[in-house]
């Protein structure tokens, strides 16, 4: 256990002390309740906030409602057996596929130049971004998120359908109960807390993204990590303590939403033994 727990203290619990104690000092060393404050008050903050917010619930809901149904027609919905192996695989690998390489790749795809964006101009006479898309845009960014929200959704959710045990559908037929019955009592409320502790593991896997969407959109699109960055690097306008608040206000967000992930999926396991 000592490596992991060296590990745990130098990059997690150290850097969190650090965060938590600066957040409350100005530049001088004076103790202060003013970076806290202006988290609240602060209108490029709040901002800055609740769009990071509303980009990681868009990511976490659709991560969680097509990752499911992926994850479902390669466990229950009767696929061959190899096809549950390579989208496994290629889940694993696609949820940690983000940052820079991750922003080029969508780019080079559906930028204004990009390879689909000029295929479907020149073959079939349509202009994605005359419809008002933009890939540097609050969509452009959530679907960006989506290319690893949804791996990490089938990883998450698999061991939950796989809990899922034979007995209780054959008790269901034995009862005369439809499949329909079947989904509506027994397993969707099994699968719920899964459902929804997985969709909070997406949201603070989204919300503390920040290489994705700053190589991505650099700061026309001022998520909350960007804003951090902004007061940590060093410009004109840094102001670090600032930014260990920033910081810290992300850390409670993030470990409200990973402390119900671990609470729910507790409950749900409940199932399995």
């Amino acid at each position: 256990m000592a490596p992991f727990v060296l590990f745990a203290l130098l990059f997690l619990v150290v850097p969190t002390a650090l965060l938590l104690v600066g957040a409350f000092f100005d530049r001088e060393g004076h103790f202060t309740f003013g970076n806290i404050t202006e988290l609240f008050t602060n209108p490029a903050i709040v901002s800055s906030f609740w769009l990071s917010i509303k980009i990681s619930f868009a990511s976490a809901l659709g991560g969680a409602f097509i990752g499911f149904f992926v994850a479902y027609a390669v466990i229950l919905g009767g696929l061959p057996e190899w096809m549950r192996g390579a989208v496994m695989t290629f889940s694993g690998v696609a949820s940690n596929f983000a940052g820079v390489p991750l922003a080029f790749a969508f780019l080079a795809t559906l930028g204004r130049v990009g390879l689909v964006t000029v295929l479907l101009r020149d073959y079939l006479g349509f202009n994605l971004y005359s419809t008002g898309f933009n890939i540097l845009s609050f969509t452009g960014l959530t679907l960006v998120y989506l290319y690893f929200q949804i791996p990490l959704m089938v990883l998450v959710i698999a061991p939950a359908l796989d809990g899922l045990k034979r007995e209780w559908r054959e008790a269901n037929a034995v009862l005369g109960g439809s499949n329909f019955h079947y989904w509506q009592h027994i397993a969707l409320p099994i699968l719920l807390p899964s459902i929804l502790g997985a969709t909070l593991l997406l949201f603070a896997n989204a919300f503390g993204a920040v290489a994705t969407a700053y190589a991505l959109t650099g700061s026309s699109l001022p998520i909350i990590p960007i804003q951090l960055f902004a007061q940590i690097r060093g410009d004109v306008l840094s102001n670090p303590n600032l930014g260990y608040a920033i910081a810290f206000g992300m850390v409670v967000i993030t470990s409200i939403s990973s402390g119900a992930y671990i609470w729910l999926r507790s409950y749900s396991e409940r199932w399995v033994r």
